[in-house]
């Protein structure tokens, strides 16, 4: 039954409350329908002081995630732009971090931790 109610989000969230996006690996992209959120993380830095990042999220279905023919699954240094241009890094908000998870708990959705990249 939790699975049954899990999709079924799944696919409003996807539906009712995502963006496309452009998701790129190198020379190769693909659009994909992303919702957009955020993650808080506290650290504490090398003086033993909290220290908070956020990250612009992107929660996309994993399955959609295909790249060169094949499902991938994101790296770091890949990038997400979206419609207006603005273009996001996937990356680790810190040392213990990974750059990415799965947002559920039969590994369908993606929750990707980016951060903004500056283009001059």
């Amino acid at each position: 039954m939790l699975n049954t109610g899990l999709s079924w989000l799944a696919a409003k969230r996807k539906a009712y409350m995502s963006q496309t996006v452009t998701y790129s690996r190198a020379a190769d992209d693909v659009e994909v329908l992303a919702t957009v959120g955020r993650k808080v993380f506290r650290m504490p830095d090398e003086y033993g002081v909290e220290i908070r990042i956020e990250t612009r999220d992107y929660l996309i279905t994993a399955a959609d995630l295909i790249l060169s023919g094949a499902v991938v699954e994101p790296q770091a240094a890949d990038r997400i732009t979206e419609a207006g241009g603005q273009v996001y890094e996937v990356m680790s908000p810190g040392n213990d971090e990974a750059a990415w998870e799965y947002s559920d708990a039969y590994r369908r959705t993606l929750r990707i931790h980016t951060s903004q990249v500056v283009i001059p």
